[in-house]
């Protein structure tokens, strides 16, 4: 019989493999089976990278080698991203982003690469919600199996690409305050292929203007 589902289901992803690396930024850990114990949180341990700069803010790479474990994924590794340095930032401040996280193949030397299942998604960093990531980003079992080449000589490599979008507020506004004006003139030429002056119609009005019409 099925338990209950998670409290906090993972969100749909979509993971594709590529050769480039990350545009942003990257993490390499080295003997993390020595790092892990020493790492804060004794029931969610967690490794938190140094802060690198995109977009105009700061940000870091937050890897959970146990998983979150209110996401229900202690089978997995997770990995996210968080903003930094939000004091600096305006009151009410948002970020409105896209983002990719990366895990390397060293085998391969290719990235598995994960995103939201949506391309379109934009994830909205606020101070109630500074950090987004992937919960169940990869397997335990697949993570630690050394054919996977996702851990090899005790070592790992991540990455990120984020893509702020920025309002210019720039633009364009067109409308028409009032119905156009609108008049028409008719004029009756007589001998019409025996002039050869200049000829101007009498005056006619539309709206506060006289206007004629010539030939």
């Amino acid at each position: 019989m099925a338990g209950p589902p998670p409290t906090n289901p993972a969100p749909e992803v979509t993971r594709f493999t590529r050769d480039l690396p990350p545009a942003h930024y990257i993490l390499k850990i080295e003997s993390l089976s020595k790092i892990i114990p020493m790492l804060p949180g004794e029931k969610e341990p967690k490794y938190d990278s140094e802060v690198f700069e995109c977009g105009g803010y700061k940000w870091k790479l937050s890897f959970y080698p146990s998983g979150r474990k209110e996401c229900d994924s202690a089978e997995n590794i997770s990995l996210y991203l968080s903003m930094e340095d939000t004091d600096s930032l305006p009151l009410c401040w948002e970020v409105n982003a896209t983002f990719k996280l990366f895990v390397l193949d060293q085998i391969r030397g290719e990235y598995l690469a994960l995103q939201d299942a949506d391309k379109g998604t934009i994830r909205r960093f606020h101070a109630m919600k500074t950090e987004w990531g992937f919960a169940q980003f990869l397997p335990s079992t697949k993570f630690n199996d050394a054919k996977s080449g996702y851990l090899v000589e005790d070592s790992c490599v991540f990455g990120a690409e984020v893509f702020v979008i920025k309002c210019t507020g720039k633009g364009e506004r067109i409308s028409i305050l009032s119905p156009p004006i609108t008049g028409y003139c008719r004029w009756e030429i007589g001998k019409f292929s025996a002039l050869n002056v200049e000829c101007l119609s009498k005056e006619f009005k539309v709206g506060e203007r006289k206007w004629c019409v010539s030939f």
